[in-house]
């Protein structure tokens, strides 16, 4: 399938309904690496390797690895698509530039799951909502990659109407907008991320559900609040943390302040269950991206890390 023609799916797509079958499920592609566990006669999620991997856990601007090798590390692990950050390519990239690696990431059979178009998102800064006052580059990255979701940062109430506008625009281009569970955001807790979604009353904007943040403010991430969420729940990530008051790596909340915690892969115990988690995403009907988005540096490679992560995926998502 072509780029145009698969932007063309994924808008008649978003019109229809806006779930996760806009994305597509690229079955005109050979698989690559090690095959997901087969569900015959079911949908099933679809494994996304976030360029995030590459980055440094504090340094969201410098990445390891070229977009040669992240495409090559998330074919060899049977990664459907990768989620592109702007440590990789974003809104500050040369049209040249973001042509060349759409046409690579096609060519090697991966979608793009989503895009973020600049550092001040993931950052999670005062400016990070800046994205919402001029959203046209956003949406110009995402059409270019072929992808129908971008992330965007909000940190106050004044976010809400920009968002608004924001997804009016997108939702003319037939691409939707998504806001990560995070700390210190206005998606910090449930309550204020049902509250957010509801007040911004579009079809076209919802959740990245990501358990692991709301695990470190102390909020129910788990089977009542995904059924609660289900209908704005567009991407999932993943990544764990095991909570340490005398780790050396404190994240900012604003509930807590300042919680420690130590940086574990989603295999290991202590963490988010993830067991339940997939359990209910699989109940909910859930069938969009899976997407890893950990920065492992200091704990292990990039490399065993992308494998480790994919090879416990494979055995819970269906």
């Amino acid at each position: 399938m072509n780029p145009r023609s698969r932007r063309e799916f994924l808008r008649v797509a978003a019109v229809a309904g806006w779930g996760a079958a806009c994305s597509s499920d690229r079955s005109d592609a050979p698989p690559q690496g090690s095959p997901l566990p087969e569900q015959p006669d079911r949908h099933r999620m679809k494994l996304s390797m976030s360029a995030r991997v590459a980055e440094s856990f504090f340094n969201k601007k410098e990445s390891s690895m070229t977009i040669d090798e992240l495409i090559a590390l998330a074919r060899s692990n049977g990664y459907q698509a990768l989620c592109m950050r702007a440590s990789t390519a974003g809104i500050h990239s040369s049209e040249g530039t973001v042509r060349d690696y759409a046409g690579k990431i096609r060519d090697a059979g991966l979608d793009v799951s989503m895009a973020t178009g600049d550092f001040k998102i993931p950052t999670n800064g005062d400016d990070g909502p800046d994205a919402l006052r001029n959203i046209t580059p956003y949406l110009d990255l995402a059409d270019s990659f072929g992808a129908d979701l971008i992330r965007v940062c909000m940190k106050k109430d004044d976010d809400v109407e920009w968002a608004r506008k924001a997804s009016d625009e997108a939702g003319e281009r037939g691409i939707r907008i998504a806001h990560q569970s995070h700390c210190a955001s206005l998606f910090e807790t449930i309550e204020g991320t049902a509250d957010v979604l509801a007040r911004v009353d579009r079809s076209n904007f919802g959740l990245i559900y990501e358990p692991a943040n709301w695990m470190v403010v102390g909020e129910d991430y788990g089977p009542e609040t995904i059924r609660r969420l289900k209908p704005w729940i567009f991407n999932v990530y993943v990544q764990n943390h095991r909570l340490n008051p005398d780790a050396e790596t404190k994240l900012t909340t604003w509930k807590h302040g300042p919680v420690g915690v130590d940086h574990i892969g989603i295999w290991e115990d202590g963490g988010v269950r993830f067991d339940e988690v997939f359990a209910t995403l699989d109940e909910i009907g859930y069938a969009g991206y899976v997407t890893v988005h950990q920065a492992f540096k200091g704990v292990m490679t990039v490399d065993e890390a992308v494998r480790r992560s994919a090879d416990y995926l494979k055995t819970v998502i269906v």
